[in-house]
This record gives C-alpha cells, sequence and structure tokens, in this order.
C-alpha cells in the first residue's frame, strides 16, 4: 500500500500536514507493506528535508500512490482520477460552496474519506483538530482582551513554536479581576481548558460563578445542560437536550450578566436554541465584552459573530444597538476573535496530535482488512457513486437543494 502525502494547495495557505516525519518513520516500521512519498511543498510546517532526513521518498508523483493524505480540499483541477483520497471535503452538511467539490469526485471515480466521518463503531469521531482549535483560540482571546483595553500586547499566536509558548506568554500578562466563561467539554472546550489551567487560572462552580465576586482573574466551564433548559420546566440533562433541542430554551443570559469574556468552544446542533441573540446584546445588564468564537457559526448561537475573522486580521467589532461590525476599540463594542481556521497557528502541533491519532485509528484498517469498519464509516464515495451511508448527498449533488 502506497501513501501520498499531497502538498496543500487551498488558499489561504494550510500549513498543517496528516503525517510528520516521525509518523511516516512508525508508519513505515509498523506495516512492512506500506510505501510513503511526500509531495514537495515550500509552505509545510515540515520542511522536505526534514522527510529525507527521517528517510522518507520525496517526490512529486503522487499519481503512483494508491491512498493521498490531505488536510483541507483539493482544488477540482488537482485532483487525480481512480485514487482514494482522505481531507475534509465541508460537504457532509450540504455546503452549497464545495458542491462542484463534490460532483467532480464522483465524475473522477475517486473514493472519498471525509477525516470528519472517521468514526468508531459508537460514531465518535477518532480524529480531528479540535483541541488545538480550543487551545488557539483561548490564546487569540486574551491577545483581543488586552488590546481592546490597551492593557497589554501578545504576539500573534503563529509566530510562537508551540502551546508551551503560548502559555508561558499569557503567564505574564497582567489581568484584572475579570470572569471568563467557557461553553464547552468537547475536544475544543477541554483545549481551551488547557490554556486556563495551564496558566493558573482558578476555576469556580456555577453558583460562585454567578453569585460571588472575586479578587483575583477566575473561570467557569460549562456544559449545554448548564446553559439550556427545558421549555416545560421538567428538569433537563445534556443527553435529552442533544436529542430533543427543540425542547429546550436558552438558560445563558444570567451568565452573560455576569461574564466578561466568553469563549465559545460548544458544539452546536441543528434545532438547538441560541445562547444570546442581537436583542439580548442590546440590554444594559449584558455585560460580555470580549468573545473568542472557537466555534465561529456565523449569524447563529452566539449573536456577536457576524462573520468569520482571519489569522491576518484577527478581531472585529461587534455594535450590539446597530447590529453591525465597528471598531472592537469603541467602548459599546463587542471585540469578537472568530478564526475559522485556528489550527494554522500551531501546525507542528496541531499536526502531530491529529497524526497520532490518524496513525493509531486509520492506518491499520489499511492492513487488517478494515475489522473495525474505520474505512466503511468514512467512506463516502465509491465507484462514481455515493455510498449508502452517504446517499443523502444525492439531492445536494444534482442541485436540488
Amino acid at each position: 500500500m502506497k501513501f501520498g502525502i499531497i502538498r496543500e494547495r487551498k488558499n489561504p495557505p494550510d500549513r498543517r500536514v496528516v503525517l510528520s516525519p516521525k509518523a511516516c518513520q512508525k508508519v513505515l516500521s509498523t506495516h512492512r507493506n506500506a510505501e510513503i512519498i511526500v509531495e514537495p511543498s515550500p509552505i509545510r510546517t515540515y520542511t522536505d528535508a526534514e522527510y529525507r532526513a527521517a528517510g522518507i521518498v520525496v517526490g512529486p508523483k503522487m499519481e503512483d500512490c494508491d491512498v493521498l493524505l490531505g488536510v483541507k480540499e483539493v482544488p477540482i483541477d488537482d485532483l487525480i482520477p481512480n485514487k482514494k483520497y482522505f481531507f475534509f471535503s465541508h460537504t457532509i452538511k450540504k455546503q452549497p460552496y464545495n458542491r462542484e467539490l463534490l460532483r467532480a469526485i464522483l465524475d473522477k471515480n475517486i473514493e472519498l474519506y471525509d477525516h470528519e466521518v472517521i468514526t468508531n463503531a459508537k460514531e465518535q469521531r477518532l480524529v480531528a483538530f479540535g483541541r488545538y482549535a480550543g487551545i488557539v483560540g483561548a490564546y487569540n482571546g486574551f491577545r483581543a482582551y488586552g488590546l481592546k483595553y490597551d492593557l497589554f500586547k501578545l504576539p500573534k499566536a503563529e509566530k510562537l513554536p508551540n502551546q508551551t509558548a503560548l502559555i508561558d506568554a499569557l503567564k505574564k500578562v497582567p489581568l484584572p479581576n475579570i470572569k471568563i466563561l467557557l461553553t464547552g467539554r468537547g475536544r475544543v472546550g477541554n483545549g481551551s481548558r488547557e490554556m486556563l489551567d495551564g496558566m493558573g487560572m482558578r476555576r469556580v462552580n456555577v453558583a460562585a460563578y454567578l453569585s460571588e465576586e472575586f479578587k483575583e482573574p477566575v473561570y467557569c466551564q460549562i456544559d449545554a445542560g448548564e446553559y439550556n433548559k427545558r421549555k416545560d420546566g421538567v428538569r433537563g440533562n445534556k443527553a435529552d437536550f442533544f436529542q430533543n433541542p427543540g425542547e429546550y430554551k436558552s438558560d445563558f443570559y444570567r451568565f452573560a450578566e455576569v461574564t466578561d469574556f466568553y469563549i465559545a468552544g460548544h458544539f452546536y446542533g441543528q434545532g438547538a436554541p441560541y445562547l444570546f441573540t442581537r436583542e439580548d446584546a442590546k440590554q444594559t445588564d449584558f455585560k460580555i465584552k470580549v468573545v473568542a468564537d472557537v466555534s465561529c457559526d456565523i449569524d447563529g448561537p452566539v449573536a456577536s459573530t457576524i462573520r468569520p475573522s482571519t489569522i491576518a486580521d484577527p478581531i472585529y467589532g461587534y455594535d450590539p444597538k446597530k447590529e453591525k461590525e465597528t471598531n472592537f476599540k469603541n467602548k459599546s463594542a463587542i471585540a469578537v476573535m472568530a478564526v475559522d481556521n485556528l489550527p494554522c497557528e500551531l501546525p507542528r502541533d496541531a499536526s502531530e496530535g491529529f497524526g497520532e491519532a490518524f496513525l493509531k485509528n486509520v492506518i491499520p484498517a489499511f492492513f487488517n482488512g478494515d475489522k473495525d469498519g474505520v474505512l466503511h464509516r468514512a467512506r463516502m464515495t465509491q465507484n462514481g457513486k455515493l455510498t449508502e451511508r452517504y446517499s443523502y448527498l444525492q439531492d445536494y449533488v444534482d442541485g436540488k437543494e
């Protein structure tokens, strides 16, 4: 089985990679029948020389490979027919901007395996960059806070080498006794929590967060069961919420009344209530002035997130009264950090973490007959057609929705 590590060609450039030089070595040492070719790249976080130094072949002949591994979408003109591809296709939610990509994949008889749907038998994701989004998102949020209030200036995350350097930088900033709210307990939320804990920040429970004042900065991490409640007044729980999101309404506002800085690291599902609305943000007792929206759902559950921002220009202001963008330093503005490709700012850490998971959960499936069904569940297309599991996308492909 010959694997190709393809060059990332989507703009803006993405420096991440599925397998680092060390991960490639592990593949080759563990599986005797495996071969790897790395396509040359001028932007990859690991240089061609680093792969060669690790004994990995670097060359352009991706057409000689059986399986091609990438991170972002492959431009249509660069797709090689009749190959197996792994990348984030951003098509499983019927995203209109990638309809033509999925059509091209079918036309070129490509077997597409989307990283987002690589799961175990319990439908739990096995490979993801979410932790690193949470790590960088929390750091960027503190950077936005310092800039909004002219308290301190942190370097951009992309200028620092790793998570340890990010935490070291955060430890040096002079924070007032603010309250920081973090939503979500998945990969993203817990990635952000790593940063808060790494800073040595005190974590408090919901009751204390809502009712007490502190002489130091503190944070509270909450999940869906704490920022939502059932409409009928019956006591709900997280499992019930995810099964019946339409039966719930937001209970977030009580947190908004006491929060200075909000890190959004939750998963937002279809039909769930918004955390806070544009009307909520207009209220005089709405206190949040800095939002690090790691989840970055546009015009969705976090009303101040009206567009994604970029690594180059990561912060914008939201004017709650006018419901429009403004200078984030304006006194009435909510400063919003909503970069939608945060792991790109920590490409080595992100690539190493992703590669470890891919090495553990995906690579063996090519050599054990896919005994756990990992490839079967992630295979979106085969023989020029959608597989049964993804047949719901047919209307999307046909342009009917």
